[in-house]
């Protein structure tokens, strides 16, 4: 009997797992499948490219996978019983049940409004593809002189507020932070920064923090109110509530706990991986949100599940971090070298050659959803019944 593997959600980390598995384990012994509610994969980290018009790459999952043995099943996960080991789907068909023996939860995460009045009836997001095509048919029927303000100052926002600016420049934009702009760079960061957002003349409130989003404007805390005909809200993400309603062992935001080989501390069948794990990095620190953390914990999941199915060595690779890359436009960016734990050091990247680093990171994200094992050769090796059994009890 194969040892059946569901993945749930494509993203970056939730693809690179189930393609890594399916080079780790020989067909005959396993069954893969991937659930994820679109047939194509999507670019998260291109969204504010495809908010201003531009057009991204189709990339479907039946050409990503195809002859690599994982079963794609397009559907809405709408629920997880970790005591039973099923996933509840909904499909064009309707509603099923699937079973599994291994769980690798990968349903990320998605905008997270932070409970302040009006953000949910009136701003845009960019965390996801329907949200990037909302906002880009906004800003489209949108005329010279009217104001846009991108509310958040993390690289989200950045890259919002420079991307509109460069490729609508005849309107008015604006970005509000809650402290310093790129207050988490190094100085000689921040100080391009300014730079590009002063050539872009993006206007940049500091020290403000949203309290309130109306139909034409947004209000801080301090009483300012800044004109928005438009308003981008980039505060931060919240991750997918279903984990929240398992039996689960998840953070007060909903993140499953989970060990160094990305295994739930609660519910050993069950990995989770990407925005939905709550995993430790260099000094104990929580890995960040972001495609940065996605794929490594993609990989260590992946590995030590066909580790425990045919008794090879368990993965010992620690995550660290070595850069944040940004893109202001088209034609500049910022390359933030930073330590192990994310913390910024003195030496930046900056220009064109920058645009172009970051855009070869977009482009290398891209390549090792397709090639996951990032193009090293690989055994696929066999699952023995007694070890999928103590893996499965």
């Amino acid at each position: 009997m194969q040892h059946r593997i569901i993945v749930l959600g494509a993203g970056y980390a939730g693809a690179i797992a189930a393609g890594r598995l399916a080079r780790r384990l020989r067909r005959e012994d396993v069954a893969i499948t991937l659930v994820n509610a679109e047939p194509d994969f999507v670019e998260r980290v291109r969204m504010h490219q495809l908010a201003v018009g531009q057009d991204l790459r189709p990339r479907p999952f039946s050409e990503m996978f195809a002859g690599t043995g994982v079963e794609l099943r397009i559907a809405k996960v709408t629920g997880v019983d970790v005591d039973g080991r099923t996933v509840a789907v909904v499909d064009a068909n309707g509603a099923e049940e699937l079973a599994y023996d291994t769980l690798v939860y990968a349903l990320g995460s998605g905008w997270n409004s932070q409970g302040v009045p009006g953000s949910a009836e009136h701003a845009y997001e960019i965390a996801g593809r329907p949200g990037a095509l909302r906002l880009r048919e906004r800003l489209a029927r949108l005329g010279a002189g009217q104001s846009v303000v991108v509310v958040g100052g993390g690289l989200t926002g950045l890259e919002a507020a420079a991307e509109i600016a460069e490729a609508r420049p005849d309107l008015d934009v604006a970005l509000a932070v809650r402290g310093e702009l790129g207050g988490h760079f190094s100085p000689r960061g921040r100080e391009h920064l300014r730079k590009v957002f002063g050539r872009l003349k993006i206007t940049v409130h500091e020290h403000a923090v949203v309290t309130g989003v109306e139909a034409e404007r947004v209000t801080t805390a301090d009483g300012r109110g800044i004109p928005a005909a438009v308003t981008v809200w980039t505060t931060g993400f919240a991750v997918h509530p279903i984990a929240a309603a398992t039996g689960l062992k998840v953070t007060g935001t909903g993140q499953i706990v989970v060990d160094e080989t990305m295994r739930s501390v609660s519910h050993p069948e069950v990995y989770a991986v990407g925005d939905a794990a709550m995993a430790a990095g260099p000094g104990n620190k929580p890995l960040r949100m972001s495609c940065a953390s996605g794929g490594p914990t993609a990989w260590q999941a992946a590995d030590a599940i066909a580790a425990r199915l045919t008794g090879g060595r368990l993965p010992n690779t620690p995550i660290r971090y070595v850069n944040q890359c940004v893109s202001l436009g088209r034609w500049e960016g910022l390359i933030q070298y930073v330590t192990a734990d994310d913390r910024a050091v003195r030496a930046v990247l900056t220009g064109r050659l920058a645009a172009v680093y970051k855009e070869l990171v977009c482009r290398g994200a891209v390549w090792s959803v397709a090639n996951p094992t990032l193009g090293l050769p690989v055994r696929r090796r066999r699952v023995t019944r007694e070890r999928a059994v103590a893996v499965g009890s």
